[in-house]
């Protein structure tokens, strides 16, 4: 009988709200060193696009086979590191938890009563509706101010009055209620949201006590923990409209992921709760997102888009990248502002390299030393002996116009246009003649070589 309500305490959990992330903290027992046990639990989380957050925790109690129940009669409390949104229509809340966490120096910035419900095993997966318990559960949402390290973050002191169905094995507890800003959003660039949509993370804890503003209150009360039992325990997250759901991690390794059984597009994310580990912090978390109908197809749009656009545009490209290469080339200068270096191309022989070229001396080997360059040649035909070598070259000089540091604007180009004429007769020089010509361009001709 208790394995069978166990799996239908599970399958209500899935059956549940619509919305967040949590962490479930510690039950503490009115009394110190309770020998009660909490089990089965589930801490149940679901979340859809519109992020909202509802958390249901299912419990049960377990006193010891030899004792009764009656015994253990006592109010049960719920450390919980957030805020929690009260709900008005159950009535005020309790002056005196105001007062209890007042008097340990916090800050009360809310305060109420959530709802709680008695769940029969055997009726789960019926119609039928929870009992609920009148004036559900007190709570207050408190911070502590000031301090070496500032500001707390909002935690939240839930007291579970006592129902005697708490202790009854075909009965499940239940406390509902809504929680803000359980769903995190995770930073990303606008480029990562507009094509692949926001990414959001939720976490589910239990025994999670490391929060600021609750570690003062466990330290206090460390003897009055209720340890879980040996019954089966969970944290569960549910997705809802699964169809749009991308989830991107899950932590620890052994949680699992599923379709649910029963709700149609609804995805189920859970772990176990290890009984063995004590007070030691157990997690569920999920990074996931939802993503609209363009940001489905992205993975095959946005590839598809730069095939055609590299198809539609190369041929412009291919037409328009010389032309913007020679007017880079011709207009702008990068070098010093002080000396701008000239540009040549074939062989410019400098006034030192003719000089050392002497008539009726030099040789043609000699000469190609000096030149440490291939002439062109032309030899008469009516005069095998002699023959003549050109050296030809082209020297241009940007003039600078408007710039900064090592960029500027070219104004024009000097152009000097370079020939050397040497004749030989047997291979020894005869004659030099060096012709050079200048002129001013607004744009070089023919195109510079890099």
């Amino acid at each position: 009988m208790i394995a069978h309500g166990l799996s239908l305490a599970l399958a209500a959990l899935l059956v549940m709200g619509a919305a967040g992330t949590a962490h479930a903290q510690l039950f503490l027992g009115s009394r110190p060193n309770p020998p009660l046990t909490v089990g089965p639990l589930f801490v149940t989380a679901s979340t859809s696009p519109a992020l909202d957050a509802t958390i249901d925790v299912l419990w049960s109690l377990n006193p010891p086979p030899t004792r009764s129940a009656a015994d253990f009669e006592q109010p049960i409390v719920l450390l919980w590191p957030g805020e929690v949104v009260p709900d008005r229509a159950l009535g005020a809340a309790d002056p005196e938890i105001n007062r209890y966490v007042e008097a340990r120096g916090y800050t009360v910035i809310e305060d109420g009563r959530v709802a709680l419900f008695a769940r029969s095993a055997y009726q789960l997966e019926s119609n039928a509706p929870p009992e609920k318990i009148p004036g559900g559960a007190a709570f207050v949402t408190f911070v502590r101010q000031g301090g070496a390290l500032g500001l707390t973050t909002p935690a939240t002191y839930i007291r579970v009055p006592w129902h005697p169905k708490m202790t009854n094995r075909a009965w499940l507890m239940n406390l509902r209620f809504k929680t803000p800003a359980f769903v995190k959003p995770k930073p990303a660039t606008w480029i990562e949201s507009v094509f692949w949509g926001d990414r959001y993370r939720v976490e589910l804890a239990f025994n999670d006590v490391r929060s600021r503003a609750l570690f003062p209150l466990y330290f206090e009360h460390r003897d009055r923990v209720l340890r879980l039992a040996d019954d089966p325990s969970q944290l569960v997250v549910l997705f809802a409209e699964a169809d749009r759901l991308k989830v991107d991690e899950m932590s620890p390794a052994t949680a699992t992921r599923r379709r649910h059984e029963s709700l149609e597009q609804t995805e189920v994310v859970s772990r176990f709760l290890d009984t063995s580990e004590g007070i030691v912090p157990q997690t569920l978390a999920v990074q996931f997102g939802y993503f609209a109908g363009l940001q489905r197809w992205a993975p095959i749009l946005i590839p598809a888009l730069f095939f055609v656009l590299g198809n539609a545009l190369r041929p412009a490209i291919a037409a328009g990248a010389p032309r913007l290469g020679r007017i880079f080339a011709t207009r702008v200068h990068v070098g010093s502002a002080a000396r701008a270096a000239p540009r040549e191309t074939g062989t410019v022989l400098s006034r030192e390299q003719i000089a050392g070229i002497v008539p009726g001396e030099t040789t043609r080997a000699q000469l190609l030393s000096i030149a440490r360059s291939s002439p062109d040649e032309v030899e008469q035909l009516d005069a095998p002996d002699r023959r003549a070598l050109f050296y030809r070259g082209r020297r241009v000089v940007p003039h600078r116009g408007r710039g900064f540091a090592w960029i500027s604007t070219v104004e024009a180009w000097d152009i000097e246009e370079h020939e050397v004429e040497i004749t030989l007769e047997r291979d020894v020089v005869q004659n030099v003649q060096a012709r050079v010509r200048h002129s001013r361009r607004r744009d070089p001709a023919p195109p510079l070589e890099a």
